[in-house]
């Protein structure tokens, strides 16, 4: 008599071991990657958090879209799978290893009737002749047979590639050696991003949860570069980069060169090119008409810089001579937009060596400040991915398991034949784990030459 403790024990298993579990299990894996897919990851752009409004960021937050792979709940559904597949596999797996290891080496009658694919060949050759014959035929054609006589009648049972039962546990094992991997990256792991001007060196990223991580060493951008289509548009950006320990670089990480699927690695961790901007700076003077009370301005190339009448100015584009745009005049220059307070705009060209320019433009557009241009340095920035993955040999392992496994699965099977001599008769059966069409085609293929062979033999 079972307990009830015994009853809800086995009931747990059972469930574990269901395939339906398993189902919903790798449905509701898929069905939250395409979430994870769809919202952004990590902390999102404001102008994404602008369109849903704060009920859904609040939602979204407490449910850990935001950050969802690595949210309890979906490391727990990770968990559920491979108690599931372990289960499985140890449920089916004796059943499997006993075929492999203890095959039926007798064809009874039992079997026989179990066999898709049976034949019988007519031969009243001598016993031991005929298993000479078969024996031979067997390792020959298909594999070496194992001989056992019972009662007066021979019986031969030959296989090929029993192993490739296991291929379903071997992709079992290598979903969950994946598991192992990305949880391992997902706990251990980091990724984060930094901007670095060329020229300078950082020590520190950000993480995209916030804070601050110090890499134990020293990064420089010494050169930032970017081609371009003939059209404009950015055909290749690439960082070059060095590494510095104690303030000296690092020997074979010195002007390391980082582009797009190309990345530098160094301690475990990664840095990608991912973005890049312009980190220039651009030096005006505003004054009064007269002359007076000036103003230093510095405009960045994605800024804007307040003007003492309260407008703002951001810059278009510069250029380090003038003359080729503008006959008769030379030097910098720089081509402005101005914001007025009373929500008016207006575009005009700032030059360096034609103040008397920048004066007239000024008294025939009002009594605003006059703007001179002092030139400026062109810097441009390297947007960098940073990422650290200890389990990423791990998973790669599960990987290289999965192929070796969905390989067997699918183009290989395990293939028996049994051959018993009785009663003057050759009676012949055979069947395949999988792509029974195929085995029935090869099996008629063996069953004849079999015959032709046993024929010759007669003559």
């Amino acid at each position: 008599m079972t307990t009830p403790k015994k009853d809800v024990l086995r009931s747990l298993w059972d469930a574990f071991c269901s395939l339906k579990l398993t189902m919903f299990l790798l449905i509701s894996l898929a069905v939250i990657s395409i979430i994870g897919t769809v919202i952004p990851q990590g902390t999102p752009a404001e102008e994404y958090l602008a369109t849903i409004g704060p009920a859904k960021i609040s939602l979204y937050k407490a449910l850990g879209f935001f950050d969802m792979y690595h949210s309890w709940w979906f490391i727990l559904l990770l968990y559920l799978l491979t108690v599931n597949l372990v289960a499985c596999s140890i449920k089916r797996l004796p059943h499997i290893w006993k075929i492999i290891t203890q095959p039926v080496t007798v064809m009874e009658d039992g079997l026989e009737r179990s066999l898709t694919n049976v034949a019988t060949i007519k031969n009243s050759n001598d016993p031991v002749q005929l298993k000479e014959q078969i024996t031979a035929f067997l390792e020959t054609e298909f594999a070496e047979p194992v001989v056992t006589e019972t009662g007066g009648t021979l019986h031969f049972f030959a296989q090929k590639n029993p192993w490739c039962r296991l291929s379903v546990y071997f992709v079992h094992l290598s979903v969950i050696v994946i598991f192992i991997g990305a949880l391992v990256g997902s706990l251990f792991g980091f990724k984060g991003y930094v901007n670095i001007l060329e020229g300078e060196s950082i020590s520190k990223i950000m993480l995209r949860s916030g804070k601050e991580l110090d890499l134990g060493y020293t990064l420089r951008l010494e050169q930032f570069s970017m081609a371009t289509y003939s059209n404009g548009a950015p055909k290749e950006f690439k960082s070059i980069l060095t590494v510095l320990e104690n303030g000296k670089p690092v020997p074979g990480y010195a002007n390391a060169r980082v582009i797009v699927n190309d990345p530098l690695t160094y301690k475990g961790i990664t840095f990608y090119q991912s973005s890049y901007g312009d980190a220039s700076e651009y030096l005006f003077t505003a004054t009064d008409l007269d002359g007076k009370n000036p103003v230093s301005l510095t405009v960045g190339g994605q800024s804007s810089a307040k003007l003492p009448d309260g407008s703002s100015m951001c810059l278009l584009e510069s250029t380090p001579d003038i003359a080729p745009y503008s006959p008769g005049l030379s030097g910098p220059a720089a081509n402005v937009e101005i914001h007025k307070t009373d929500g008016t705009s207006e575009r005009f060209v700032v030059y360096a060596n034609h103040p008397e320019l920048n004066i007239e433009h000024a008294k025939n557009h009002g009594k605003g400040p006059v703007l001179h241009y002092k030139g400026g340095e062109k810097h441009m920035y390297t947007g960098l991915q940073v990422a650290k993955d200890p389990g990423v040999g791990i998973v790669w392992l599960g990987c290289f398991l999965m192929v070796i496994g969905v390989y067997t699965a699918f183009f290989m099977s395990h293939r028996r034949i049994w051959v018993r001599i009785q009663n003057g008769s050759v009676t012949v059966g055979g069947n395949a784990s999988k792509n029974q069409g195929a085995f029935q085609l090869a099996f008629e293929s063996l069953v004849g030459r079999l015959k032709t062979d046993l024929n010759k033999e007669n003559k």
